[in-house]
């Protein structure tokens, strides 16, 4: 949440069954990431970044902080540049339902 998305295709002879990969990957923990932000902070920073937020909990939310996954634009080009997949569309984000 915060960053962009992008949708991938798996591409033939890319060696995993047309997959790629579904996330960027975490870098903290949850507990972690919890401890770095407050959920309260992060709703007002994603807000006044245009990003609706719902969240059954503050905590919830601080949990799923952009700073706890990997970049996605990394892990996006490195995917591209093993031969696993092509980019499709970025996808700019307008809201987040954290349950």
């Amino acid at each position: 949440m915060g960053t962009f998305s992008y949708v991938l295709a798996g591409i033939e002879g890319g060696g995993a069954f047309y997959s790629t990969c579904h996330g960027a990957g975490r870098v903290m923990s949850r507990h972690q990431a919890a401890r770095t932000v407050s959920g309260t902070q992060l709703r007002r920073r994603l807000e006044a970044a245009g990003i609706a937020v719902r969240g059954a909990s503050a905590r919830g939310l601080a949990e799923e902080t952009p700073e706890a996954y990997k970049g996605v634009n990394a892990v996006v080009e490195a995917a591209e540049a093993a031969g696993l997949c092509r980019e499709v569309a970025r996808l700019v984000p307008l809201g987040v339902v954290k349950g």
